[in-house]
């Protein structure tokens, strides 16, 4: 079969299945290791190239763990530093610790219990925040812990991705493994000290092209990758650390929203190949082994979780909400899973069997999470045990913003002036990276993105702004931001800049609350000015002083206006 014609079939059936999934209210990995199943060699066997389909998971896993580590805020570690470090190693110790001596127990060897055993150990960072997303409880208590419990679980990934190549060295000697601790951690430095050195020196060039910058994410992720991969370690673990290293740049969350659309295709194909590795005819012998496992995984991690929260103070609704969240596995698990595999450490039945129980416990987990009140109901009389009498929860403060601004443009510039007047709390956003710099000099709080995208858009809190405002005069652009604005909060006010008028009933029909239209606006100022002043000449006299002041303020800081026919 051509392979046009087998990825034309693969997408097809991949897209129906999702609808599928999407019916259902389940997770579309889910439906991704399905459709795997489906395409593999014992239903349809349509899958004649496997190696091009290797390629393209491989490339997914790539941009998949970059993006991770992009998104790996070392913020949420330091508010919830405590609570998240401790619930994390205790939960990945203990759940470890429990499910290697049920695998030896059942006849595993320790090599393959090692690794289903590390696989069942971490949450899904991805599932957990796309479910908790859309239940809208990214503000609540127990989201903010579950990140930050998370984003350790995604530190440790790093370093047991960092370690087992090394380990599974056939002559590795101390000398031999020393040399190679010492090449990965030049490594890390070197990449560090272009990522903090150089890098912000280039971002203002790199920011200002779409396609530029897209480039360059690929070309710095996938480099340190393949470096890391040459110089003996995971390809995983390069990928990974190659997105922390940019973690603190302005640019992260336009990379990580530029990222989005081709990490989500390849990471498809990821999972529909996992799928059709999977070995049929084998398992029904693994059911038993896999139910157990999943239980071990439901009792364990919330166990865990509740136990520690409830030490340290917590409510045992938190408690209950936060452990619920962590009770499936990882795609790192599955990772972890193709790395043995590789390795040559465990072999297909096993890979198998990770991904049965990654179907089971993300199916159940996501049922609980997106029903975690109607779960509490349930279980409260149960779980009062892990509550402590004086109880005292750290009270949640969400840094919110009043007024969002997007463009510091010419128009822009005088609305931030009267912000800081009125003494109002806002966040501009802008495109600029010169901006941006110059805004943050002035202790005024900015966010780096493209309003053109949608991804972005959407990374942005609009829930409890009261005014949105656009100074960009791009119809479309504007058409994209009241979108996202009025689906995540329909009361905020939007108003939007237009230098067309079939573009300012356009946005009115879209239900923008005023236009301006700048030209229009600049006449009929000046009409009400002759009206109010008359022929008094010292009105004019102050005016024309307070006019001449504001333009040469406007010359200083590089703001000229637009020449008729352009757009800006």
């Amino acid at each position: 079969m051509h392979l046009f014609a087998e990825f034309a079939i693969l997408v097809g059936i991949a897209t129906a299945i999702s609808l599928l999934m999407r019916l259902l209210k389940q997770p579309l990995v889910i439906g991704h290791i399905i459709t795997g199943l489906i395409v593999g060699p014992f239903v349809l066997g349509v899958m004649d190239s496997p190696e091009t389909f290797a390629l393209f998971s491989e490339i997914g896993i790539a941009i998949l763990l970059f993006t991770v580590g992009l998104n790996l805020s070392p913020q949420i570690i330091r508010d919830f530093g405590k609570v998240s470090l401790v619930t994390a190693l205790a939960q990945v110790a203990f759940t470890f610790i429990a499910a290697f001596i049920l695998c030896i127990a059942l006849g595993q060897d320790s090599h393959t219990a090692f690794y289903i055993s590390a696989a069942l150990a971490f949450s899904s960072t991805i599932i957990v925040l796309k479910l908790i997303a859309d239940k809208g409880d990214m503000d609540v208590l127990y989201a903010k812990i579950a990140v930050g419990f998370l984003v350790v679980q995604d530190l440790l990934a790093i370093l047991l991705l960092f370690v087992i190549p090394i380990m599974s060295m056939a002559d590795a000697s101390y000398t031999s493994v020393l040399f190679l601790l010492l090449k990965g951690v030049s490594l890390i430095l070197l990449m560090f000290f272009g990522a903090y050195l150089v890098l912000p020196k280039i971002n203002r060039f790199i920011s200002q092209s779409q396609e530029l910058l897209f480039l360059f994410a690929i070309a710095w992720g996938m480099g340190i990758a393949e470096l890391f991969r040459v110089a003996g370690f995971s390809l995983e673990s390069g990928a990974l650390l190659a997105g922390v290293a940019l973690s603190n740049l302005p640019l992260r969350h336009e990379v990580s929203a530029r990222l989005t659309p081709l990490r989500d295709f390849f990471i498809i194909l990821f999972f529909i190949v996992l799928g059709s590795q999977m070995k049929l005819s084998g398992l029904i012998d693994i059911i038993p082994l896999a139910l157990a496992l999943s239980v071990v995984v439901f009792l364990t991690k919330p166990f865990m979780v509740m136990t520690i929260m409830g030490m340290l103070g917590y409510r045992r609704k938190t408690s209950l909400q936060t452990g619920i969240t962590v009770a499936q596995i990882s795609e790192f698990s599955f990772i972890l899973g193709a790395l043995g595999l590789k390795l040559g450490h465990i072999d297909q039945s096993s890979l198998s069997l990770i991904t049965f129980v990654g179907l089971i416990t993300i199916f159940v987990s996501t049922f609980c999470i997106l029903h975690g009140e109607k779960v509490h109901e349930l279980l409260a009389p149960f779980v009062s045990i892990f509550e402590r009498k004086h109880v005292h929860e750290k009270k949640l403060i969400k840094k919110t913003h009043s007024v969002i601004l997007f463009g510091c443009n010419r128009i822009g510039y005088d609305f931030i002036e009267t912000f800081s007047k009125l003494g109002k709390d806002f966040l501009v956003v802008d495109y600029n990276p010169e901006t941006i710099e110059q805004l943050s000099r002035q202790k005024i709080e900015t966010q780096f993105g493209d309003a053109g995208d949608f991804d972005f858009l959407e990374t942005i809190d609009f829930a409890r702004a009261e005014l949105v405002i656009s100074t960009i005069p791009d119809s479309v652009v504007n058409q994209l931001i009241t979108k996202a604005v009025k689906e995540s909060n329909p009361e905020a006010i939007v108003l939007v800049v237009a230098h067309q008028i079939q573009d300012a009933l356009h946005h009115y029909d879209q239900g923008v609350d005023y236009v301006v239209l700048p030209h229009f606006l600049g006449g009929r100022h000046a009409a009400e000015l002759v009206v109010k002043f008359k022929n008094n000449p010292k009105k004019y006299s102050a005016l024309r002083k307070e006019h001449l002041e504001y333009l040469r303020l406007k010359v200083a800081i590089g703001h000229e206006h637009p020449r008729l026919g352009h757009k800006h």
